[in-house]
């Protein structure tokens, strides 16, 4: 692998993998790829240690993303490494149960590059940093304060959204209308600095708020 001189070294693993490998170097990324997760498997159990961060799409022959996935987080040689998975569905439930399976993040196929760039560049960051043993299992004092912001009600939630209720789910073991949710939701958000509810649900397992 020459990647000494890569702001990353990113392992993509996906039966169609043209477009983002040829796209992550030309912004400074040294690529592998793999077409499947049988093939990333036995790569990353030979390459783990150069590997910094993991593309993985959920539809593909022999062993879908899911199933990768659960057996990256699995192996104690390389469980650490972060994982964005690559979904053309966009469901809210899904990609939380994802979350919860280990999944870093997610991004929605067609991908916006910019996008898919800055979510690259903020995990392996993450991760470098989390190599530090005074950043282990620490979280920011931004994060703890934005998420003390949340009212009991708000927390009540967030938790209901992360076991995959839907608005209609939460408003009807509430008893309010949906659109009180989706109001509380919208505050959520903003008190967290973040876009959507996949987000909020990550942040909140990276807390410790849900448990994984």
């Amino acid at each position: 692998m020459n990647s000494n001189s890569a702001l990353g070294n990113i392992l993509l693993i996906d039966d169609n993998p043209k477009l983002i490998r040829d796209v992550l170097p030309m912004y400074g990324y040294h690529t592998e790829s793999a077409v499947d997760g049988v093939q990333g498997l036995e790569f990353l159990e030979k390459n783990y240690k150069n590997i910094d961060l993991v593309l993985l799409d959920i539809m593909m022959p022999k062993m879908d993303g899911w199933e990768t996935l659960k057996k990256i987080r699995e192996n104690k040689n390389f469980n650490t490494i972060p994982v964005i998975m690559l979904t053309a569905v966009d469901e809210d439930y899904k990609q939380i149960s994802g979350l919860k399976i280990g999944a870093d993040d997610y991004i929605i196929k067609p991908f916006v590059l910019p996008n898919l760039l800055a979510r690259i560049e903020a995990l392996i960051r993450r991760s470098n940093w989390n190599k530090d043993k005074k950043t282990i299992n620490t979280v920011s004092a931004k994060t703890s304060e934005n998420i003390a912001k949340l009212t009991q009600r708000e927390l009540e939630i967030l938790k209901m959204v992360s076991a995959g209720a839907t608005n209609a789910d939460i408003a009807e073991k509430l008893f309010v209308k949906e659109v009180t949710i989706k109001t509380h939701l919208n505050s959520i958000y903003k008190k967290l600095n973040v876009e959507n509810r996949v987000q909020a649900v990550l942040l909140a397992i990276e807390t410790d708020i849900i448990k994984n």
